[in-house]
């Protein structure tokens, strides 16, 4: 009896079917075991839109954004940022972002309202996670994602663009996709609901990865700065809570 019950038990999920189904079953079909069930995902949903006051920014910044697209050598000198932001950045929002991915994989970046809420933006960026990791612990980390103008007519919103050319530190690196949560992505928000700040590992999906089937994640404080419709800006925040090392930004611009 014992034996027959870990067969029936794991034949749905090992993939190896149930002797005795079979002889109930009609000929020439084969017994497919129901899909896993979806993980529970207890994150709320954000606050609902609302229009966003433009920040005016100083011209020193304006012409950074102007200049990442054409910087093609293998090393960028960017200039030294201020140890604090102008007063005019006062009203930008505080978000929550998750960069996360398998170590052989593509990084994803997330954007919460806070670590309990459903994504914002989940994007694919064009980068290995192992290659984030190595350039974090090495430096600043500059990404730059950029697309095209749209007609004044068209009120798409920045960050609902499709896709995105990414410069990461001034040289092209491929492309950034924006796409919807995936259940995966929604388990590791969960797993990440009650953190705020903090870099790991968590377990992933070994038996469709292998062995580097780990997930790695860094999750930190963000300054959501708005330069214009065509411009916005993602500047991570010190677990201190001031920007005097700015180690990591994102950039969206449409050119």
């Amino acid at each position: 009896m014992a034996a027959s019950s870990v067969m029936v038990l794991n034949g749905p999920f090992m993939g190896e079917s149930n002797p005795h189904a079979k002889a109930n079953n009609k000929p020439g079909k084969i017994a497919t075991p129901p899909p896993p069930p979806r993980p529970p995902v207890s994150l709320i949903q954000p606050s609902p839109k609302k229009k966003q006051k433009s920040v005016k920014v100083i011209r020193t910044f304006r012409s950074i954004f102007h200049a990442l697209p054409i910087l093609n050598t293998p090393v960028c000198k960017f200039p030294t940022f201020p140890v604090s932001f102008p007063d005019s950045w006062s009203s930008s929002t505080r978000v929550t972002g998750t960069l996360f991915g398998y170590r052989k994989g593509r990084v994803s970046l997330s954007m919460q309202e806070t670590p309990k809420s459903l994504p914002t933006l989940v994007m694919e960026l064009a980068m290995q996670t192992c290659m984030l990791q190595k350039e974090m612990s090495s430096g600043m980390v500059r990404i730059s994602l950029e697309c095209d103008k749209r007609s004044e007519k068209d009120k798409t919103a920045i960050l609902d663009e499709p896709m995105w050319t990414m410069y990461y530190n001034g040289k092209k690196s491929g492309y950034g996709v924006k796409r919807e949560a995936t259940d995966e992505d929604l388990n590791t928000m969960e797993l990440l609901k009650a953190v705020s700040m903090g870099a790991g590992i968590l377990p992933g999906n070994k038996d469709a990865v292998g062995p580097d089937g780990d997930l790695a994640y860094l999750r930190a404080h963000f300054e959501r700065v708005v330069g214009s419709k065509d411009s916005e800006t993602l500047y991570m925040v010190s677990p201190e809570g001031n920007h005097g090392l700015l180690e990591l930004s994102i950039f969206f611009i449409r050119l």
